[in-house]
């Protein structure tokens, strides 16, 4: 799994799978899965991440394994 912000756009993507993204869509305001031909989730983008999450969460990303 890839994470990376985009402080310029203000969005954060996650890039769960390295499929090609065939689809995206907008499931909420400002939030977009990407599908890949088998209909599964790849990706997730959030945009106005500034406005959705305090801006030191931003800094720290913590992967809990369960």
């Amino acid at each position: 799994m890839k994470v990376h912000y985009d402080e310029k756009a203000d969005a954060i993507y996650l890039r769960l799978d390295e499929s090609k993204i065939v689809e995206s869509e907008e499931v909420r305001p400002g939030v977009v899965l990407d599908f890949d031909d088998k209909d599964q989730v790849v990706g997730i983008e959030i945009l106005r991440v500034k406005s959705r999450v305090p801006l030191a969460n931003l800094k720290q990303i913590q992967f809990e394994v369960a």
